[in-house]
């Protein structure tokens, strides 16, 4: 079921209270590099590893600071792609990390790229009072091992290359679980997204309902009950 937050509260349009807490920072990446690399082969995208094979380990969390493999857009090339390696977020002016960006009125003409992953999470308040920490709550697409988050990277001067994640207002699959979203890009947007003269509006829009599955992964759900025969 989904959860009823009860922190941080923010109506959506329907009234019903989310959290409004930071949004996605925990993601998972499982798949391996030679499946990632022959899938983008099969989309017609010509994927380079300028820095040689990235280590690209499984990892069920990839958190915030975090080194993980990005595919980024070569200048003036559509259907190119580079295979790197980069930190997720760069510090913001207070020092904070920008791992999150919003999408609202901007168009990233350029260092757009592709983040791939296969899962990510987010967070809410247990409706359990005894439980002190949040609950977790992994979000997969449908019909895909794995897919990518739309994302930009920058240069800072503190840490070298890094990147982010776009969001935009929550879709109905994510509004019962927070008010905004990271943006999953289905297969066929891929090459769009890495072509910066393809206007980002096209390409950042919200995947049809039910495209994402759910599942609480913390706490894990209760073993089922086991039926006891009597002799």
């Amino acid at each position: 079921m989904p959860p009823n937050p009860h922190s941080e509260h923010k109506k959506n349009k329907n009234g019903k209270q989310v959290g409004a807490r930071g949004m996605c920072n925990d993601y998972r990446l499982e798949v391996d590099i030679a499946t990632i690399a022959e899938d983008f082969d099969d989309l017609k995208i010509r994927i380079s590893m300028p820095e040689g094979v990235p280590n690209v380990p499984a990892r069920e969390d990839i958190r915030i600071t975090d080194t993980a493999p990005i595919v980024r857009g070569v200048d003036r090339a559509r259907g190119l792609g580079e295979l790197v390696n980069r930190r997720w977020s760069w510090p913001g002016p207070t020092g904070k990390p920008v791992h999150n960006f919003r999408t609202e009125g901007r168009e990233f003409s350029s260092k757009r790229c592709l983040i791939l992953a296969d899962g990510f999470y987010e967070f809410t308040k247990s409706e359990d009072r005894k439980q002190r920490l949040k609950d977790k709550w992994l979000f997969t697409l449908k019909e895909h091992r794995w897919f990518c988050i739309a994302g930009i990277w920058r240069s800072h001067p503190d840490v070298g290359e890094a990147f982010t994640m776009l969001t935009t207002e929550a879709g109905e699959d994510i509004a019962p679980y927070h008010h905004r979203q990271i943006i999953p890009l289905p297969r066929n947007r891929w090459a769009d997204w890495l072509d910066p003269a393809v206007p980002a509006v096209d390409v950042l829009g919200h995947l049809p309902k039910a495209s994402l599955t759910v599942t609480r992964v913390f706490p894990p759900p209760a073993p089922a009950a086991q039926s006891i025969l009597a002799l």
